[in-house]
């Protein structure tokens, strides 16, 4: 299978770097900047293009991975090319690409950072496509490259990209608060890693209601009041502190 990619930030670059590891063959990297296209295209040992208008006629897919509010007018220039074209965002709907006679979403959910390498084999991919024979396609090259893949919605998708901000974009913020809160007070961040790592694995094996801990839950407003007398030279951490707390006691 041959694969041309337009994009070379995070996403991207995991992609293009499993598909050669799974020894797809990638024709073209594309990028607003040629130079990031060429460093990608180097280590996936593909073309870096300079203009839309070079993807090769011989790519059975293209794979459009750049943000989300770029998806429309990158198709929009490809509207001629005969292949798969398939956008990999979570939020964008497939009808994006609906100029486009043969389109699909190939869409990773996971967490990307180039400097952070990790086992692609794990990460689920939600598929989607305009026909069975486009879907199959997608199908044949996700399972190139990952145990887990899944056919999924638009609608499901959006519901699926709204759960993972909650699920991963919003408790990495926190963490970053704690970081902050420790900083401030002379106490390194690995202090609490364990904690961090315990949280994640407990829901694993159990819901996240079933294994809520803190003191929210016991409703100890001794310690709630301390915490939040702590916060008030941080009004906006005390805001969320006062929103959570509320939120967990509720259940």
């Amino acid at each position: 299978m041959r694969v041309s990619i337009i994009g070379s930030g995070n996403v991207a670059t995991h992609i293009a770097k499993a598909l050669s590891n799974a020894k797809v063959t990638l024709l073209d990297i594309w990028s607003y900047n040629l130079a990031n296209a060429q460093l990608l295209a180097n280590k996936v040992d593909a073309r870096a293009i300079a203009e839309l208008s070079q993807i090769s006629d011989d790519a059975d897919i293209v794979l459009i991975s750049v943000k989300d509010d770029a998806i429309a007018a990158v198709a929009d220039q490809l509207k001629d090319y005969k292949g798969l074209i398939a956008h990999t965002s979570g939020a964008v709907a497939l009808d994006v690409l609906n100029r486009n006679k043969n389109c699909g979403v190939f869409y990773p959910l996971q967490t990307f950072s180039k400097q952070k390498e990790l086992d692609f084999s794990n990460v689920p991919l939600c598929l989607e496509a305009n026909n069975v024979e486009n879907l199959n396609l997608l199908k044949q090259l996700a399972t190139l490259i990952s145990s887990n893949v899944y056919e999924v919605s638009s609608e499901q998708r959006k519901t699926l990209h709204l759960a993972a901000v909650f699920a991963c974009n919003f408790p990495n913020y926190l963490y970053g608060i704690a970081q902050q809160l420790l900083a401030q007070h002379q106490l390194d961040f690995d202090i609490i890693k364990p904690l961090i790592a315990e949280t994640a694995n407990k829901i694993q094996a159990a819901l996240p209601q079933e294994v809520q801990t803190g003191p929210a839950i016991r409703n100890d407003e001794q310690t709630l009041k301390k915490h939040e007398a702590m916060l008030q030279e941080h009004p906006a951490w005390l805001t969320i502190y006062e929103l959570l707390s509320d939120q967990i006691k509720k259940g």
